[in-house]
This record gives C-alpha cells, structure tokens and sequence, in this order.
C-alpha cells in the first residue's frame, strides 16, 4: 500500500516524459495500488447516509461504469467500504502519483494550447496549497467540486490532451460526456454544474444526487476551473471593508472587523483586514485552516482562548495597530467575550458556508470540532437542531452589539437567510432583514452598477516575471484611463491602482501565477488588449482570461450578487444564463452555468468564463467582443431595475460603442403614485 503524502511528496520531481504519458493515459489499464488514507490532509466531512440500500446499489453501478469488468470484482468492495466511510465514492486508488499543481501551458501534452490552459486551471484548482479538501476535489466552500471522483479526472484530462482546435469537450456535472465536433470560434469547453429540474433542488436532492454520483456542487470558481486561492476573494474583501468603514465614517486604523471562517474564501479575510489596515479578529472551528493560513502569512497571530484574545485585542487598539487575529475556536463565544469586555467592534460579518449548514458549513456553539463532526454524520437532525440554536446564540449576541453602534452586514454566504430559518431575531421591517447583505449597501451601488468586478487573469508561463510584468502593464492601462474618468468612478480607479501597485508587496499568490483586479468594461478591454500586445511582441507568454462568478454579470442571487436589484426580477435567472449563452459565442474559450453558489444550491445560477489570449489578431477581437458584453449585460439588467448608477453606466457604455443600444427605464413621480 502507498501513503498518499509520501507519494505525492516525492512525485513532485516526476519526469516530464512520465507526466505527459500519464494525462494521455487517462484511466489506466492495470489497476494502481491502493492508496492510504492520509490523516493529515485537509478532509471533508463525513457526508450524512441518505441513500436506500436499493440506490447505494445504483451508485456502486454509477461508478464502476469507468472501468473495464475485469476491474470490477477488485472494486466493487473498495468502493462500498468508500461509501459507507465518507458518504461518498472518491475512488482513491485513482489518485495520480504526481504533484497536481499549475506548470507551465506547455509542459502540459495538447493539440490545443487552449486545452493545455484549461487543464493548468484544472490542476490549479486541486493543488494542495490551493484546495480545501484536495483528495476529495473540493477547491472551497466544503462542496465545492472539480470533479466527483478521480475516474473523472484521469478521463477529462485526457480528453483534453487529445482535443483539437475543432472540438469541444462536453462536461455533465464533474463527468465528461465526451469530445463533439465543433469549430475553432466555439468554445473548447461547456460546463455544467448541478443544473437540475427545479423541484429537484433543494439540500437533501443535493446529497442524493451526488452520493450517486450524477450531479455535483461546483460552487462558482471551482466547477469551472478558474478559481485562484484565496486572493480571488481578496480584493473584493478588501474593497468590502474599505467601503464599510466609509459607510460608517470611520478610519480603519485602530478599529475592530470581525468574522469568521478561514476554510476556503473565507481565509482571505484576515489578509484583507491587513491591507485596509484595521484590526481583524478571524473565528475558525477546523485547526488545520487556522494552521493552513496562518502558515501562508494569511494571518498573524493564532489565539485559542478568549482570555488571551481580550488582551491582545486590547493591546492592538492601545497601539493602533494593523493585525489579524485567528481565534481556534466558536465565533459566538468571541461576539459574546468582546461585549462583555466591553470592546467596540466598529464592523461585523460572517463567512462560515452556510449554504452548506448541515454537512460541514457551520460549527455549532458548545460542540468541539470533532463532537460537531460525529454529530452531523450519525445523527443529522440532532445536529441540525444544534446548528440553528447556534445561530439563534449567534444572532443575538450581534444585536447587542449593533444596538451599541457596531455596523453588521451579511457576507453573501446564507447568514442572514439560515439564521432567520432558524428562527433568530434577524427581521427586519418585513420585506428585508434586520442587516443588509453587503452587496445591498455596498458592492452593488458602489461596484457593479457601475460594472466594476473581479477581472482575473494567470500567466501561462507559470513565471513570476511575467506575473510582475502584467502588473505593470494593468497599473500603467489604469493609471492612463484614470486621468478621463468621470468623477463618479474616480475612487474605484483610485482603489484599484492603489491595489496593483501593492500586489506584489502583500505576497497574494497561492498556486498559480495570478492576479484579481476590480475593472470595469473599459478597463478589463484595454488592460487585455495590453497583455495581447506584449504576448505579441514576446515580453510575456500567453494569458488566461477570467473572472469570478460574484460579478456584474455573471450571477443571479437574490440574497448576494442581485440583492440590491428592486424591480421584482431579483429571483429570476434570465441575467445569469444569457451572460454564459452570450460569452459561448462571443469568443470563450471554456464556459460554465452552475447551480449553486456561496448561498446554497436552488439558491443562485451563476457561470463564468476562461480565455486564453495568445498574441493573435484572433484573440483580441475575441476579448473586445466578449468582455464587452460580459459586463454591459449585467449593467443593462440593473440599468432597468431603474439602479440609478447603473443607468449612468449603460448611457456612458452605448456613447462608448454605438453598435450598443439599450432601453432606458423612466421613473414615475412618488406623488403620483400615491
């Protein structure tokens, strides 16, 4: 038997030869050994029993369809005991005996470079620096898939280095259906995620239909390969906490954030704290995400009792202090401890999964770590009543604070709406509730109605100097249009040079050579134009385009990315799925629509995008036309929900692009409706 550490410990130096041979070997032919549980890896939770013993048989059949009968008698057991384990068929044994990392585009076996930049982000997204659960394909939020199994990744792979220009690959939910002819202006790639008949889509479908193997939760960046580590979410946090302490008049500097969750995006906020350069206290229940990000520099100062923690607080406020704070422990108990220390939080949130509630999300109050685990697992509903008690706690404990002038607002994750499932005191005046999320108040009128969102681009060389050179090329594109730009957008612009130009300095990067950056239109066009430019002129070698989905465009979630659209239409998903339609033909080279996202599944449809540019006349009328609409298809939507920055935006899009035509809504006077 093989220990899974020590084998991919000693991977990593695998030969070329033998790297490439094994992707185009896709599912071998000879059995590997098993593999080792490795205890020491980040793993995800035991999911709960929910199949009959009449569909357990069906999802043993489901998964032993990858393998030639002559696998299946040596299988079949293995991947009963699997289930019976974790919930779940992970097919270990399967796991490659190389370091699964991003590498150069081409060191990767292809046809295509635009296959070979597909399985970078794909390796991207299951590095062990960068998962959260790696040797279950989870990249964040605790269901976050790539894939369901390692069956499904041997096969895509493969897939993708045998793919031509003149093919598209087809992916079901983590599992390839298979190359199509197509052309070389479609996509190489169209993804789906969990997308289910609506009846169909509610928690407990969820777990049904993965534990058998036919759906999967791909989150928003993980099912769609264009996740990069917890600075993807950086930025935005950052933006986020700047503008909260606007909103309330207050200078970050001595002044107190608090939240939770360090697992998979979460853990970008101690670091977001840091560069805004307030007092950041982070509660986190698992000890190997404290470990995690306190390791990569993404928190300073690890506590792990409440006594230290008042102290410590006390001593950062005294010397005005920047730092982040890991408390190992239950958010709840920190909100209670700093109300009767009587410490002022100036700003609240969370950002615990709880869109994921019952398997892993959230950590109930009074319950360790490991009590919690065995909880949800062997008996579900005792812990379901766990959880909501602790959220009724957890709700109550934040209104003491915000009736003392502490400004709380929802992160986007499901707070808000669990915890008034659970029957907290979280009403409001009864058509919101008591907090707004923060894209009511603060990313959405100040973001993207203006069409300013998370732009995101990797280098394809995998070389830091090319990271460094793009960065220059985005300052530089920035600081030119800055000079132009209305008044109305002039912090955004300033916000992000000013972000840029720290890139580097703040060390974001985990996994690939990437970076985020709040662009809108205008910018993500020329910044993009810039980098084909230089790929051209041989400065730098190919790029990779995308974005989160938590965008302008790209997201319909009535409680997160729509939240503060007003005209009625925030529960529908016309936005989402036109957004995905419209980049397939307009230049993408991989698209994605899921449903499901960082509030929960039935709760949101999202989907994103990949483009490589490579230097070509091709690419860059491919990103003009596709990050053009990307974006003004959202602004158009909240123009119309009569958002008033929005409607500023669209006119200043179509006098930018007359080809661009959109109706624009009137208002009707108050007192005429009245």
């Amino acid at each position: 038997m093989i220990d899974t550490a020590k084998n991919h410990k000693e991977s990593s130096c695998l030969p070329a030869g033998r790297f490439r041979d094994s992707i185009k070997q896709g599912i071998p032919d000879t059995l590997p050994a098993p593999h080792v549980y490795n205890p020491n890896v980040n793993h995800a939770p035991k999911r709960k029993k929910i199949l009959s013993p009449e569909e357990e048989e069906l999802a043993l059949r489901n998964a032993l369809r990858y393998f030639e009968p002559k696998h299946h008698a040596t299988l079949l057991p293995e991947f009963k005991k699997e289930l019976e384990n974790y919930g779940r068929i992970y097919m270990y044994r399967f796991m490659p005996d190389y370091e699964i990392k991003a590498r150069n585009i081409e060191d990767y076996p292809h046809k295509s470079k635009q296959a070979a930049a597909i399985m970078l982000m794909i390796q991207n997204n299951l590095d062990h620096a960068v998962a959260q659960h790696p040797h279950e394909l989870i990249t964040y939020g605790g269901n976050g898939g790539v894939f369901s199994n390692w069956a499904q990744y041997l096969l895509t792979m493969k897939y993708l280095s045998e793919m031509t220009d003149e093919q598209t690959l087809a992916m079901y939910s983590g599992h390839p259906m298979g190359l199509f002819p197509s052309h070389k202006g479609a996509p190489r790639c169209v993804v789906t995620n969990g997308m289910m008949i609506p009846n169909y889509s509610q928690p407990d479908d969820w777990e049904k239909f993965n534990a058998l193997g036919v759906t999967q939760y791909g989150q928003m960046t993980a099912g769609s390969y264009m996740y990069i580590g917890p600075q993807g979410i950086v930025h935005g946090t950052t933006i986020t906490v700047l503008n909260a302490f606007r909103k309330i008049k207050k200078e970050p500097t001595g002044n107190i954030f608090v939240t939770s969750g360090l697992g998979g995006m979460s853990g970008a906020q101690p670091k977001a704290g840091n560069i805004a350069g307030c007092i950041t206290i982070c509660a986190e229940m698992n000890p190997k995400a404290v470990h995690t990000r306190h390791s990569q520099g993404w928190v300073d100062v690890v506590i792990k009792n409440t006594t230290d923690l008042v102290e410590r607080v006390r001593r950062a406020q005294e010397h005005k202090e920047t730092v982040s704070i890991a408390y190992e422990g239950n958010i709840v108990h920190v909100w209670e401890t700093l109300y009767e220390a009587n410490i002022h939080v100036s700003i609240g949130s969370d950002q615990t999964s709880l869109h994921n509630p019952w398997a892993g999300g959230y950590y109930p109050v009074d319950l360790s770590f490991e009590e919690s685990n065995e909880m949800m697992s062997n008996r579900p509903e005792e812990f379901k009543k766990e959880v909501q008690r602790s959220l009724r706690r957890h709700v109550d404990a934040i209104n003491k604070h915000t009736d003392k002038g502490t400004y709380f607002f929802d992160y986007g994750n499901a707070f808000l709406l669990e915890s008034s499932r659970a029957d907290a005191d979280i009403a409001g005046d009864g058509k919101e509730f008591r907090y707004p999320s923060y894209v009511q108040d603060i990313m959405g009128p100040m973001c993207f109605d203006y069409g300013f969102g998370p732009f995101r681009w990797v280098c394809g060389s995998n070389n830091p100097e090319d990271l460094k050179k793009t960065d220059q090329i985005a300052t530089d594109v920035l600081e030119k249009l800055s000079q132009d730009a209305p008044e109305r957008i002039q912090q955004q612009m300033q916000d992000n040079i000013k972000w840029i130009k720290g890139a580097q300095e703040n060390k974001l990067v985990v996994g690939s050579q990437a970076r985020i950056l709040y662009a809108d239109a205008q910018g993500r066009i020329e910044i993009a134009r810039a980098f084909n430019k230089a790929i051209k002129a041989g400065e730098i070698g190919p790029v990779i385009l995308g974005r989160d989905h938590h965008d302008v465009s790209g997201t319909d979630s009535p409680y997160r990315e729509t939240s503060n659209i007003y005209d009625g239409s925030r529960f529908t998903a016309d936005m989402a799925i036109q957004n995905v339609i419209g980049d397939s033909f307009r230049g993408a080279t991989w698209v994605s629509i899921h449903n499901g996202g960082g509030v929960g599944w039935g709760e949101v449809i999202n989907g994103g995008f990949g483009m490589l540019i490579d230097g070509t006349i091709e690419a860059e009328q491919k990103l003009e036309s596709m990050l053009f609409w990307d974006v003004n298809n959202g602004i158009a939507r909240r123009n119309w929900a009569r958002n008033e920055n929005a409607v500023f935006a669209i006119q200043r899009a179509m006098e930018m692009n007359p080809q661009l035509q959109v109706t624009i809504p009137h208002s009707v006077s108050d007192d005429l409706m009245k």
